[in-house]
């Protein structure tokens, strides 16, 4: 099974992925971990492309989670047997990653590259509220769900998060 977590900052796609990962025992990417080296540093894109093309060609099955355009998202799109899409409310996220800074202050969550401090910033938290929130954002998602509609699933609250949980067994 091959499985795309995309959605909106904050959401939990990480959370899922790595539930899913091990309930499912798929290997899992997740994307942040490709978008940023030590520091918060932005890798060099060639390197990315060629990390995240490197797992999608060696895996039979593989969750990915993160929704970054620039790594090969048509083709995991395309690829994928299932898309996740988490469509949590702005306040939703904007909780959860305050609660995810509060959890992991001062150290490195799992799903990140060493030396990505968790943080959270005037420039994320406007990411979460409004800049990653545009009309244009909103309409590359709902293009997904137009394109892909017998295999997109979209989650708007833990408990439809939990529910999909439940019904994988995971």
């Amino acid at each position: 099974m091959k499985i795309a977590v995309i959605g909106y900052s904050g959401s939990g796609k990480s959370t899922l992925a790595r539930k899913l990962g091990v309930g499912l025992g798929i290997s899992v990417l997740h994307l942040d971990q490709i978008q940023f080296t030590s520091g918060w540093q932005e890798r060099d894109w060639k390197e990315g492309l060629e990390m995240v093309q490197k797992f999608m060609d060696s895996q039979k099955a593989w969750i990915i989670d993160g929704t970054y355009k620039k790594f090969l998202l048509g083709r995991r799109l395309q690829e994928a047997d299932q898309i996740l899409f988490l469509d949590l409310s702005r306040f939703s996220c904007l909780q959860r990653a305050c609660l995810r800074q509060v959890r992991y202050h001062g150290r490195v969550r799992e799903d990140m590259a060493d030396g990505c401090i968790e943080r959270m910033d005037l420039e994320f938290f406007w990411w979460l509220l409004w800049k990653g929130r545009t009309k244009e954002h909103r309409q590359s998602f709902e293009e997904i769900i137009v394109r892909y509609p017998e295999k997109t699933i979209r989650l708007r609250s833990q408990r439809d998060i939990d529910r999909y949980l439940e019904g994988m067994s995971c």
